[in-house]
């Protein structure tokens, strides 16, 4: 017996020392300068010969990071020479020919083209003003270019240049008498009817302009743009058609400034903002120019299926009006995208309210539209792949078959039509997400990243084009970012997992391949000391019965104290409930020190959050702090029911939603939570940016249910518990100014047991490591005096 007693003493010493090296965690120490935790590499993209991958990375500790690179042969990181990462970067953002033998890319200004067998390159321009966007047209005979305003093409056989297009800001020049003002108009008639020789003058004048114009060489035409700019100037394989669009600006807008206090001045300077939800809007118009007919045709959108139909949630104010009376709703064309053979364009066309996107073909010629496919949202257009303004995942297959994703089933999937039979085919299906999408260089299969396996990973895929054949490329626990190599010969990808941050490899593009680790400093030896948790995803059931996934924090046996502490996720269309390492890496280490301290944290993607599907992610339409908040207080119960919470001890912590959210917790529901941290906080969605704001809530003049319902301020006389609120005044995004009028409510309404913490010098999010340990330590603090 004595035999057996002494190896497990020792092996019971060395457990103690292990436990004792391991680090006991402090505000001050996990919010340091993030290089402590260590460095991963990031911003990863391949060299135009498919043998080099780069990407941004710190080993050195320096005050930013360079670029690096490795190859498929030689898999050592190796630093780049300062002076080629602008050219590197330069050729990675170039346009290939379709053989992908040649590469255009705008360096400094000027058009080059790489010969990407050989590495030689030629110089195209050479001049004072700033060319750029270079691609192949007339049937890769030629390279157009961007110089300022203009589309010139560059002959690869001759070298002769041609300008394309002439735009010109103002209106045509008045240059015969119907142009002249009523006074004018009757002097100019006079003087002919009086005077014979003015009008033998004339008609020489007239006569050799007539013969001037039939021995001149044709001139470009001059587009005049009036008061409006142009943009998304695209031409056609052919160099037949240009495409372009014209914008004019509202008029009269209020915008915003953001005063900044600690400036190298000395004084106040103000910092020029943006416009608040429901501000005017410019207009756009695009049009179609024939350089073969010289004509130009503008692209009508009046008639487009569905253009006047009106949003459901206005039969809470009035009843709707039928669609004769309804007027067409403001609409943007993003492309056209060519078929290679330049047979067929579509466009991507989005209504301003964003409850409607068509994707149609173009008829060049006589300017027409044809409905493809139309994806219609009574709360907004969204979703991988989809996108909130014209990003999306979209191209050819072929000359007649179209792909792109829709959320027709409820998840965003991948589609293709048959533009002249109309035949759609959904190529993948199911209650997951294509996350991402890119067509192979041959257009045989499709390269997919999904959630399948779980909402919370992220793995590669390649599928037929048909939907058949489908193959898993990627297999461990976690989350990929892809980068295919040109040739698409090799893969470099980023992973990582839960508590594991990104590392860079390399494989080969094939089923089975065994990957090579590139870089291996994502921890650093202080950061490896601590056993951080790979904290589970678990589910709980929420209250109208849908599935809610979250993360769970446990302390330790024998440490928990039996308080909770919910953390909620920012940017409401995000997922933090992942098996991946996640951006909120400062609260994943706040969450591990709360539960070493014996709290128990949860991590909710409520409704709202990315990852679930379209009904998840509009679950919050017209009342944030509605369904979002439900899953919160439900989350809550989750804790009294199945980890023994004290219901009476569970605070709640986020920032900017997360912060409005906290704000709506503490104020709606504050016999659920004692107490509550709400940071860069929304607390009235009327004085939020247009773009993120309109789309959840319509606008404040039509739609005044939503935002009220929705906003903190009109909720803050519900306070009762502890409540924290941290803000940077210098914050562009959510304004200083928001958190300010919350104060002044909470000071009119006599409310007590709050606090707010400003920040001089943070903008929405922090910099500086002394603000976020200061910010942090008053959370602690908080949680601490309140809930323990």
């Amino acid at each position: 017996m004595r035999k057996w007693m002494i190896p497990a003493i020792i092996l019971l010493s060395f457990e103690n020392t292990y436990a004792q090296q391991a680090p006991t965690l402090t505000v001050s120490m996990i919010m340091r300068d993030p290089k402590w935790i260590g460095t991963s590499p990031d911003n990863v993209f391949w060299g135009p010969g498919s043998k080099t991958v780069y990407f941004t990375w710190n080993p050195e500790k320096a005050l930013s990071d360079s670029l690096y690179m490795a190859t498929v042969d030689n898999t050592t990181p190796l630093k780049t020479a300062a002076g080629s990462r602008d050219l590197l970067l330069a050729q990675y953002n170039g346009t290939y020919n379709r053989s992908h033998s040649l590469l255009l890319y705008s360096y400094n200004g000027d058009i080059y083209m790489l010969e990407v067998k050989t590495g030689s390159i030629r110089r195209i321009t050479s001049t004072n003003v700033y060319e750029s966007n270079p691609l192949f047209s007339f049937d890769e005979k030629k390279i157009v270019y961007q110089q300022e305003q203009n589309l010139y093409a560059w002959d690869i056989a001759g070298g002769a240049t041609e300008q394309l297009t002439s735009f010109q800001k103002g209106s045509a020049p008045a240059d015969r008498p119907d142009d002249l003002n009523q006074q004018e108009q009757y002097l100019h008639s006079q003087q002919m009817e009086l005077m014979q020789v003015l009008k033998e003058r004339q008609v020489k004048q007239d006569s050799a302009k007539l013969f001037r114009k039939a021995h001149e060489p044709e001139k470009l035409r001059t587009i005049y743009t009036a008061d409006k700019n142009q943009d998304n100037v695209i031409i056609s394989p052919d160099g037949r058609f240009i495409t372009y669009r014209l914008y004019r600006g509202p008029t009269g807008v209020h915008t915003t400034i953001v005063p900044n206090y600690v400036t190298t001045s000395g004084f106040t300077e103000d910092i020029s903002g943006r416009t608040k939800v429901g501000a005017a809007h410019g207009t756009f118009e695009s049009f179609v120019y024939d350089r073969q007919r010289d004509t130009i045709i503008p692209l009508p959108t009046d008639h487009i299926p569905g253009i006047t139909d009106q949003p459901d949630y206005l039969e809470d104010y009035t009843k709707k009006t039928g669609n004769a009376q309804a007027k067409p709703r403001p609409v943007v064309i993003h492309g056209p995208y060519w078929s290679e053979g330049g047979t067929h364009a579509m466009v991507d066309i989005r209504s301003e309210d964003n409850k409607d996107r068509w994707l149609m073909l173009l008829d060049p010629v006589t300017g027409k539209l044809k409905l493809l496919n139309r994806q219609r949202d009574e709360a907004w257009i969204a979703g991988p792949g989809i996108g909130w303004a014209g990003r999306a995942y979209l191209g050819w297959i072929d000359e007649n078959t179209c792909w792109y994703q829709s959320e027709a089933s409820g998840y965003s999937h991948l589609y293709t039509t048959n533009v002249n039979t109309l035949q759609t085919k959904a190529i993948t299906g199911g209650r997951y997400e294509v996350q991402e999408t890119q067509l192979s260089k041959d257009k045989q299969h499709f390269y997919i990243v999904t959630n399948e396996t779980h909402p919370g990973e992220k793995q590669l895929y390649r599928i037929n084009i048909d939907g058949s054949g489908k193959e898993r490329l990627t297999h461990n626990t976690g989350a990929y970012e892809v980068s295919l190599s040109p040739d698409e010969q090799w893969i470099a990808y980023r992973y990582s997992y839960t508590n594991k941050p990104w590392e860079l490899y390399l494989a080969a593009n094939k089923p089975g391949a065994q990957p090579v680790q590139v870089t291996n400093l994502a921890q650093s030896a202080e950061f490896r000391s601590y056993p951080w948790r790979d904290a589970p995803v678990i589910t709980f059931t929420a209250r109208d019965g849908a599935t809610v996934y979250a993360r769970l924090y446990k302390p330790a046996a024998g440490k928990k104290n039996g308080a909770a502490v919910i953390f909620v996720h920012g940017a409401g269309y995000l997922q933090n409930a992942h098996k991946w390492w996640s951006a909120y890496f400062r609260e994943y280490m706040f969450n591990n020190l709360l539960a070493d301290n014996g709290y128990t944290v949860l991590d909710i993607d409520y409704r709202g959050s990315a990852g679930y599907g379209r009904n998840w992610r509009t679950g919050i339409y017209r009342h944030m702090g509605g369904k979002d908040l439900d899953d919160q207080v439900d989350g809550a119960q989750y804790l009294v029911a199945q980890q023994g919470i004290d219901a009476k001890r569970i605070g709640m912590y986020g920032g900017s939603y997360g912060g409005f959210m906290t704000l709506m917790a503490m104020f709606t529901t504050p016999d659920v939570f004692a107490a509550g941290a709400a940071l860069r906080a929304v607390t009235d969605w009327a004085h939020y940016n247009h773009g993120y704001t309109s789309n959840i809530l319509n606008e404040p003049f039509t739609d005044s249910i939503a935002y009220r319902r929705s906003s903190p301020i009109y909720f803050a006389n519900g306070l009762k518990g502890h409540l924290l609120m941290c803000h940077g005044m210098v914050d562009e995004n959510v304004h200083f100014q928001d958190i300010v009028r919350l104060t002044q409510r909470l000071i009119e309404l006599g409310k007590d047991n709050w606090e707010l913490a400003v920040f001089p010098v943070e903008d929405h999010g922090f910099v500086q490591p002394c603000s976020w340990t200061d910010e942090y330590k008053r959370i602690l603090q908080l949680f601490n005096n309140t809930l323990r």
